[in-house]
Formats: C-alpha cells, sequence, structure tokens
C-alpha cells in the first residue's frame, strides 16, 4: 500500500529525524496557570469591549467567538462597513502554542496579533490613538490599568498586552485524545484509535504535530498538487517577499477542529470529510478510502477539549469624553 508520496515522505523524514519528534509527535494541552488574574481579568474585558472599534460595534470576540470554537464560522470575516475580510478566521483557542500569528505569521505573538485588527480599516477600522482615548475616557478602566501596570497611563501597548494576557488562557485541555496520550486507552473510540494511526502512516504528523497539532511551522497550500481556490491570499510572500513563499501559510491548529469550520485559509471546505480528503491530495498525494476517512475524522474529533469557561465581563459606561461610534456606512 502507497503511504507517501515522494516529496511528503522527504518532508516527514527531515521533521521525524529532529529531537522534539523522537517522542509521541503530540502533545498534551495544559491546563491554563494563571499567575496575574487582575491582568488577565482586564485582558477579558477588552477582548469583548465593541468600543475598541469604530462603529462600537466590533470586538475581539465577533470573529474569535468564544461560544463557536474561538471563529465566527465564516469562509471570511465581516469588518467594518460589512467588508468582507480577505481571509478566514483562525481560532484563538490554543494559539499561544503558534510559532507566530495571522496565516502568514506576520505578528511575532499574540500581542502584536491584538493590534493588528483595531487599526485595520477593513476590520475594527479604528486606529491605535482613537482606541486608546476611548478606553482612557472611562475612570473604571483607569483605575484598572494603575493596578495592573503600576499607573493610570493606558497605551496601545498595554491594551495589547492585557488582551494577550487573557489569550494565553484560553486553552483547551483534557480531549478525549489528551486522556488517550495520559494512558486511558479507553478514552477514545477503536475507530479513533485507528484513524491516529493513520495520520502518523499516511504522514500527517509532518505538519500537524506538537500540542496544538499544528501551528508550529509553515507549508505550502498545494504541496503535490495545486489547491484551487478563489481566495486572494498569497501567504509568507506578503511578509517575507520571497518568491518561495507564496502561498505557504503556518499550518493551523487541529486542536477543536470539529468545532472550527469552515476550513482553510479560504473557509471554503465545510465539513471534515472532505477537508482530510483535499489535504490527503494535495499535500500527501494520496487518496482515502470511505474507511480511512471516517476512521481519521473519528481522531480528529477527539481533539476536541473542555471549552473556556468565561463569565462575560461588565464594561464600564461610556461618558462625555468618550468617543462616539461612527456608524455603518460613514
Amino acid at each position: 500500500m502507497k503511504l507517501f508520496s515522494p516529496i511528503a515522505l522527504a518532508i516527514l523524514a527531515a521533521i521525524c529525524a529532529s529531537p522534539a519528534m523522537a517522542k509521541e509527535p503530540i502533545e498534551i494541552i495544559k491546563p491554563a496557570n494563571i499567575t496575574e488574574p487582575e491582568k488577565v481579568e482586564l485582558g477579558k474585558m477588552l477582548f469583548f469591549e465593541p468600543r475598541l472599534s469604530k462603529s462600537g460595534f466590533i470586538s475581539c470576540n465577533s470573529c474569535h467567538n468564544l461560544s463557536t470554537g474561538g471563529v465566527d464560522a465564516l469562509p471570511t470575516s465581516i469588518g467594518h462597513n460589512w467588508q468582507e475580510g480577505p481571509i478566514n478566521s483562525p481560532t484563538v483557542l490554543n494559539a499561544e502554542y503558534g510559532l507566530a500569528q495571522f496565516w502568514d505569521g506576520r505578528a511575532k505573538d499574540l500581542k502584536e496579533q491584538a493590534g493588528g485588527p483595531i487599526a485595520n480599516p477593513k476590520e475594527m477600522g479604528f486606529s491605535h490613538e482613537l482606541a486608546v482615548s476611548t478606553i482612557d475616557s472611562m475612570p473604571a478602566y483607569k483605575t484598572r490599568f494603575e493596578n495592573v501596570y503600576g499607573d493610570g497611563k493606558i497605551t496601545i501597548d498595554n491594551i495589547t498586552d492585557a488582551i494577550a494576557a487573557f489569550e494565553k488562557t484560553l486553552v483547551t485541555p483534557n480531549s478525549p485524545f489528551d486522556l488517550y496520550l495520559q494512558g486511558d486507552k479507553s478514552a477514545i473510540t477503536t475507530e479513533a484509535t485507528a484513524g491516529y494511526q493513520l495520520f502518523k502512516d499516511k504522514g500527517c504528523v509532518s505538519c500537524h504535530n506538537g500540542p496544538a497539532v499544528g501551528g508550529t511551522m509553515y507549508m505550502k497550500m498545494g504541496l503535490v498538487k495545486p489547491f484551487h481556490t478563489k481566495n486572494p491570499a498569497e501567504g509568507r510572500i506578503a511578509v517575507t517577499g520571497n518568491a518561495a513563499d507564496m502561498h505557504v501559510f503556518k499550518v493551523p491548529t487541529l486542536r477543536n477542529i470539529e468545532l472550527t469550520y469552515p476550513y482553510f485559509h479560504d473557509g471554503a471546505t465545510w465539513t471534515l470529510e472532505e477537508a482530510v480528503n483535499v489535504m490527503a491530495d494535495i499535500q500527501l498525494g494520496q487518496s482515502l478510502t470511505e474507511q480511512e476517512t471516517k476512521e481519521m475524522v473519528a481522531f480528529l474529533k477527539s481533539l476536541t477539549g473542555d471549552q473556556p469557561q468565561i463569565i462575560l465581563p461588565i464594561l464600564p459606561p461610556s461618558n462625555v469624553n468618550t468617543p462616539r461610534p461612527v456608524p455603518f456606512g460613514k
């Protein structure tokens, strides 16, 4: 039985030769270790704060909805003035495990990522200066910033730092597969166990490994065969300027994948069954049988962990000094 295309085999051999892959290729997700609860609470408030947007309507949670797996379940997100974004919104859950942020990796960490949408005219449509003046206008926020950062000065740096601190807590431990890795072999079904073996044998772990089952590397979308899409995103080339990085994207996490449809950077694929078959075809040069597809999907569903249990924050009221929202269309 053919297991690997020559290209996929070469990639898998190189990665598996590294010390990090000498053990089990997938690691458990650990519960959040919260050492700065006040900062995390402030970050949660800002994550749900729609007044960080020009319209006063869009928050971080709009595109990274914590009720739906940390995504908005749309092919591409809807931003200011109902503008359609250029790419599918990645999940914020377990995002801390990524080597960088955004599909093209243009932000080095969660803090840098948090500032991007605020100032993006197609997303939250604001500016960092207006975001700061909006938050600074509310005494309750000033008090919280003073308690967390030692003074009442509010900057985009500490706004994004607080948001990142909250996002780092958005992990999903205790999936059935995590329990399996910790020795409970009955935690997943026989079908899922077979799917995990296929996941390794077929070469999926060459890109999807580590605690988040992805997010640790960049890879060309359409490695063996072209990926046909109408989406204009070009991938890492937009960051590096290197022609070899055309259509190279950060490998997405597979944690909670059953919740984070639609799939791929273009958001055009709605089922896991289709997604695994597309990946087998264009990345590995293989085809899956109907039974193999069922087993692979059963394994992927076992990666759904405990979802963050969020108590919605009560945000401070606006006042006469708070900049007024700009309605859509203005």
